[in-house]
């Protein structure tokens, strides 16, 4: 029986009833990006709080993450941040492309996608730090920009020409000079700084995975739903020129 049939749930007889979408509805209407957005804000609001509480269990260190085998800080510090303009920039990007990624892939790949590049920005910190190209254990990564890096090169591949409006100073270009642009920029401050860099890694880890799945977007297919054939939706490129 559905939560609509019980009697309590009736409407009574002579009472005015609201008959539009109701507030579960309506968030499940939400789209991936949406709730991305959603969870980050909500969770600096709670750290900021908290005094930085979610911080202490969430943020990856290779100390915590590997020596003492805490490996959900793969995915939870990506969504924990530095502080406002950090997030503010990461989801500025997260709305701008997100939705033409997760047009692209589907809900659950485009959620597997994302997650995949953020974890695998903490990977590349992990084997730089094991090479000893990075300073000690304690360096923190922190943030979604390993997901956004890897949105973020994936629009570039399916709509390489799409023009964008550069927020700083406000230049329109192409996504893909936008996307050579930043890299290049994540390449030098990594070149300049060498082991005193940590974010850099995070970014351009997320990058060559985005890279990656968006190429060979199959890759994602087991995180699909299983045993069922849907009709995919069709991507046009016309629609982000």
């Amino acid at each position: 029986m559905g939560f609509e049939d019980r009697d309590y749930a009736r409407p009574s007889r002579g009472r005015s009833t609201y008959s539009g979408p109701s507030v579960a509805a309506s968030m499940k209407m939400w789209s991936i990006t949406t709730w991305l957005i959603a969870i980050n804000v909500a969770a600096f609001v709670v750290n900021q709080l908290t005094a930085g509480a979610l911080d202490n269990f969430g943020v990856f260190t290779i100390d915590a993450a590997v020596h003492h085998l805490q490996l959900w800080r793969f995915i939870t510090f990506q969504f924990l941040h530095a502080g406002i303009t950090h997030l503010i920039f990461n989801m500025i990007g997260l709305y701008f492309f997100g939705p033409m990624i997760e047009s692209y892939l589907g809900s659950r790949r485009y959620l597997a996608f994302y997650l995949l590049c953020g974890i695998s920005g903490a990977l590349l910190f992990v084997i730089m730090w094991a090479a000893s190209m990075m300073q000690g254990p304690d360096v923190v990564l922190i943030g979604a920009s390993a997901g956004v890096f890897g949105i973020l090169v994936a629009g570039a591949v399916i709509a390489p020409n799409t023009t964008v409006m550069l927020l700083f100073p406000p230049i329109p270009m192409r996504l893909k000079t936008l996307a050579l642009v930043l890299l290049g920029i994540e390449v030098l401050s990594l070149l300049e700084y060498g082991p005193f860099i940590g974010g850099q890694l995070g970014h351009l880890g997320g990058a060559a995975v985005g890279f990656l799945l968006i190429k060979q977007p199959h890759l994602l297919d087991i995180f699909d739903r299983p045993f069922t054939r849907r009709k995919k939706k069709r991507f046009f490129m016309d629609d982000w020129r």
